[in-house]
């Protein structure tokens, strides 16, 4: 694996990334670590404004993402010690500045997975929401303390997190101070895979490794056009889901992967029992 702060990376673009941030390669998947556990990588606008630069324009190498964080926590949330006193209006921009960082995760042009251990609380459950898998640890715990600390969520948590778990689930979380454990983060849908102690990143790594190998207008078409389907009414939804099939398979790429296929001279589902399992 070939680690690289992003200071010292080959590519303009990462050149501006904060020292919190660490950039490693493995193959085609970028690894981006917080580096921050001495403060449990609770995120300060550094950190938030550089992970907007490093999704705004990826290297060009990578077909996936992986999101890490070192030490025992992904992420304890805002860094409590740049709360600055702002008016309403610099509140606002603060808030518009995270949803800009965070929405070039979840819409962008790579698949992101999160890989979740200790304290996900706050700004750390916003961040892991805008990944679009995350893999957790027995020891992921996730909160929404801002009710208990007079606040609102501003990372883009009241937008997505109840896509995840519902409104009824966030609201208790924000009106009781519930904290969440890894085995029900996981039923109610705040992760999708829950693995052993120590076993997050290796998952992460597989899951981003199969991602990469997809054709890259099957993952645009779910990364850009299955939330928008979704979201759609049902016609719309229709013509949407067809007008995206239609320009996948039309590709070179598709067309020789399901030559390949019908060719035998690839792997059928479920054929060689690969892939990473929930404990």
């Amino acid at each position: 694996m070939t680690t690289s702060h992003a200071r010292a990376h080959a590519d303009a673009p990462h050149e501006q990334l904060p020292p919190t941030l660490v950039l490693e390669r493995q193959g085609a998947v970028a690894v981006v670590r917080i580096e921050r556990p001495h403060k449990r990588n609770a995120l300060d606008d550094a950190t938030v404004l550089g992970l907007g630069a490093f999704f705004d324009s990826p290297p060009p190498w990578a077909r996936a993402v992986v999101l890490d964080a070192a030490g025992d926590h992904f992420s304890a949330g805002l860094d409590l010690s740049e709360l600055a006193a702002r008016d309403a209006f610099a509140s606002l921009q603060h808030s518009r500045m995270w949803h800009r960082a965070f929405a070039s995760i979840e819409n962008g042009t790579l698949p992101v997975v999160a890989v979740l251990k200790g304290a996900v609380v706050g700004g750390g459950l916003e961040l892991a929401a805008a990944a679009h898998v995350r893999v957790a640890e027995p020891s992921a715990f996730y909160a929404l303390p801002e009710g208990q600390r007079g606040l609102f969520v501003g990372g883009g948590g009241s937008v997505r997190v109840p896509r995840l778990i519902g409104v009824a689930r966030m609201t208790d979380m924000m009106l009781t101070g519930r904290v969440i454990d890894a085995v029900d983060g996981e039923r109610f849908g705040l992760s999708q895979y829950l693995v052993g102690t120590g076993d997050g990143l290796s998952t992460a790594l597989e899951l981003a490794a199969k991602m990469a190998e997809n054709a890259p207008v099957s993952n645009f078409a779910v990364l850009q056009a299955l939330p928008r389907i979704a979201e759609a009414s049902g016609d719309q939804a229709y013509l949407l889901e067809a007008l995206m099939a239609a320009t996948a398979s039309s590709s070179a790429d598709a067309q020789q992967r399901m030559a390949d296929f019908l060719a035998g001279r690839a792997a059928k589902v479920g054929a060689n029992g690969s892939g990473p399992h929930r404990s």
